[in-house]
């Protein structure tokens, strides 16, 4: 764990920019608050690795069906026509995927999803609460 962490503190930075869903396998699953893309997701590793290839075999293939586990509900969830993954972690060094579903005719469509839209989409807590439920109903 380090303290600059934000999956690692879970303090009020991560507050700001997520809403924990549960736990998953190896992993946490957040609902990104800014939804210009519709049931984007960050699936973060529990414990604090900077890269995914420094976990063990087993560690890999479990946090990667939590992705996929994740994906699953999103497709199941809102139909999207495409779902992205992004892992990068330039700033943000820990093990984290961002899953992003992609709908054709909407915002960069046939283009890399961009980490911080220019939409802005914020959501009521109801909103939140609606599109959470729905991923959980498909985990």
């Amino acid at each position: 764990m380090t303290q600059s962490c934000i999956y690692c503190t879970k303090d009020e930075r991560i507050e700001n920019l997520m809403i924990e869903i549960g736990q998953l396998r190896v992993s946490t699953l957040y609902l990104f608050r800014e939804q210009t893309y519709r049931g984007r997701c960050i699936v973060a590793l529990n414990e604090h690795e900077t890269e995914f290839f420094h976990l063990s075999q087993e560690k890999q293939d479990a946090y990667m069906r939590d992705v996929a586990q994740t994906a699953r509900a999103i497709e199941q969830a809102f139909a999207p026509d495409k779902i992205n993954y992004g892992a990068f972690g330039d700033t943000m060094p820990h093990v984290h995927f961002h899953i992003v579903p992609k709908y054709e005719n909407e915002y960069t469509w046939g283009k890399m999803f961009e980490m911080n839209p220019a939409p802005n989409q914020q959501l009521s807590d109801a909103e939140y609460e609606e599109i959470i439920a729905l991923i959980k109903k498909h985990l």
